[in-house]
């Protein structure tokens, strides 16, 4: 492999700067997905987080799967985002609390 080949490899394929994030325009439906330790109030609390940031959200959408080995769950789900604001005080307030491994 040369050079030149990795170096394309880490460049963004959509012609967007280095350090530039997608624009999205607001309110849109916004799918998360957030992984964390298997337990049977995991979803529960996604779902209690996710309203307090989003108060429309119907947590009869979402959907559980377990990990291959079922240690792990990920609940995934579609809330109203209306900015960026939103989005990143959700994520802040899952990730503090302790349970959750990743928010996609």
């Amino acid at each position: 492999m040369t050079d030149k080949t990795l170096r394309d490899l880490r460049q963004p394929s959509t012609g967007r700067r280095a350090g530039t994030s997608p624009k999205i325009t607001f309110p849109c439906d916004y799918p998360i997905k957030v992984v964390g330790d298997a337990a049977d109030d995991f979803a529960a609390m996604v779902c209690q987080v996710v309203t307090r940031h989003a108060p429309d959200f119907d947590a009869r959408c979402i959907q559980v799967v377990p990990s291959r080995n079922g240690r792990f769950q990920s609940v995934r789900l579609t809330l109203r985002a209306t900015g960026e604001v939103q989005l990143k005080a959700l994520f802040t307030e899952l990730k503090a609390s302790g349970r959750v491994h990743m928010v996609v």
